[in-house]
């Protein structure tokens, strides 16, 4: 090994994000998914409610109003999502009490929390999807805001969906009601948390003739204030499930032609473009696939590949993310199937090789900026999936390798990268077999690889202040954002052409 060099973490053209648990479906431990695709995500979204006046809070909805006579998903008095165990009411924890907790840097022990930590100690940015009762009083959102300053650039998607008619907070608001809650809760967000990014997710043009969106008068202002624009679309979706089965004739089901959805979501793009006085903003797809419900295994996963490759092809940058929806799925709209006889396990399905195929292209990889030699100690900074400074070790491969293993002295959290395939290396582990980054892409000629050495933080969170300030955050403050790791110690390399015996 020789020649470390300091390197730079950079966006890709389009991110691809990953749903990980829902109404639908269990959260995924991180390891198990980088282990299943060989690669981490710009970011893992995560779907929680908050609902805390209402009788039952905070059991799961349909937990706690389990009746026989659910014809519907969304046939609860609140939304059937995990329920946001922090804020003011979601778990018996005095405020000030709670306040402690993060002065000392104990994390409360419960959800999502737990999640948003596993997710950064990964490498990637925390999507957090909220519903939450409109009615609430900015007691609540204050907290939630300080409760998720300490998750670095968190993106934070408010009541999603929000021109439907589905979800508990559109049962109970008009659609102007539901619009202002967002300018306020975006407001108390940049207050307390100025680098969370808000995600404003409405439906956008319903027809590619229309020249409004839906409920744009309505939603206008929400449009100028969030920090990024967002749909939800499907290839194909059948939303009756789990109560009705998607057969011909049905009526709980839609299918839609691929490249009339990528039309209309970007369309719909420029409008919002329009109503933000020509100001562009980044657009991300917060919900996509195509449901094998509807299109049975084999055709979800070629229209899944034939929208991502027009998203390749077409040569205007205005889709900046696009979050699969979802990783493990008790129906049709997963990577993996949840085995039914055993929830721990996952069945996968044809679309996770194209994914997998998509998940390894440039175009929707982080891209690496080389920025000169560097010596030890190396300060590694992790500002996020998308900003982040590290080193990197340039290796000299003479073959395919038989072994390859990394060995590091000190206890630090890092991500690896090697040959396209990225591994993960917990504080307590001492020795990573790089191994499985040869296995689909092997080195029959030999060559020069790099080795890329990241360092988010080992406990998933920025430091929190030392004491607590009921002011604002400064927007500059750099704590908010980045995290430092020193590395002092060089890692060794076991790299061998021949098996130990032969």
């Amino acid at each position: 090994m020789n020649n470390l060099s300091k390197i730079r973490l950079l966006p890709a053209r389009c991110a691809l994000d990953l749903g990980d648990g829902s109404e639908r479906g269990e959260y995924v431990k991180q390891g198990y998914i980088l282990n299943s695709l060989g690669r981490l995500h710009r970011g893992i979204n995560l779907m929680y409610c908050y609902y805390p006046y209402d009788r039952g809070w905070p059991e799961r909805a349909s937990i706690a109003h389990a009746r026989d006579d659910v014809s519907f998903a969304w046939d609860y008095p609140y939304d059937d999502y995990f329920p946001y165990q922090g804020g003011i009411s979601g778990r018996a924890v005095h405020f000030t009490d709670e306040i402690r907790m993060w002065q000392q840097g104990i994390t409360p022990s419960y959800q999502p929390f737990e999640q948003m930590q596993e997710i950064r100690r990964f490498g990637q940015d925390v999507i957090l999807t909220l519903t939450i009762d409109p009615n609430v009083d900015d007691y609540h959102l204050r907290q939630i805001a300080l409760e998720l300053s300490c998750f670095g650039r968190l993106m934070l998607r408010i009541n999603h969906e929000a021109t439907g008619n589905w979800f508990a907070f559109n049962k109970r608001c008009t659609y102007q009601e539901v619009a202002d809650f967002f300018v306020h809760f975006h407001h108390i967000i940049k207050e307390r948390a100025p680098h969370i990014k808000t995600i404003l997710c409405i439906d956008g043009l319903e027809n590619i003739e229309a020249t409004r969106i839906d409920r744009e008068d309505e939603f206008a202002e929400a449009v100028r204030v969030a920090d990024i624009w967002s749909i939800d679309k499907y290839l194909a979706l059948h939303w009756g499930w789990p109560y009705s089965i998607a057969e011909p004739g049905g009526t709980s089901h839609k299918r839609s032609a691929v490249a009339d959805i990528y039309e209309l979501t970007k369309k719909s793009y420029q409008r919002f473009v329009e109503i933000n006085n020509g100001v562009a903003k980044p657009m991300l797809m917060s919900e996509f696939n195509a449901d094998g419900d509807v299109t049975g295994a084999y055709e979800q996963a070629e229209m899944v590949r034939e929208f991502l490759t027009l998203r390749m092809e077409d040569p205007d940058d205005w889709l900046n993310g696009i979050t699969f929806y979802q990783f493990r799925d008790r129906g049709r709209l997963g990577l993996e199937i949840e085995d039914p006889s055993d929830p721990d396990l996952g069945i996968a399905q044809p679309v996770m090789n194209i994914y997998k195929e998509f998940l390894r292209n440039p175009y929707f990889s982080p891209s690496f900026a080389d920025e000169g030699a560097t010596l030890l100690p190396a300060k590694l900074r992790w500002g996020g999936s998308e900003d982040a400074e590290g080193v990197a070790i340039n290796v000299l491969f003479a073959e395919d390798p038989v072994f390859c293993e990394i060995t590091f002295e000190e206890e630090l959290n890092l991500i690896i990268e090697l040959n396209g395939r990225w591994f993960y290396k917990a504080p307590t582990a001492k020795t990573i077999d790089l191994m499985p980054a040869f296995y689909d892409n092997r080195l029959p000629q030999g060559g020069e690889l790099s080795i890329r050495i990241f360092a988010p933080p080992a406990d998933g969170m920025n430091p929190f202040e030392k004491k607590y300030r009921d002011e604002a955050f400064p927007a500059n403050a750099d704590w908010l954002v980045n995290t430092y790791t020193l590395l002092t110690k060089m890692p060794t390399l076991r790299l061998r052409y021949r098996p130990a015996s032969e």
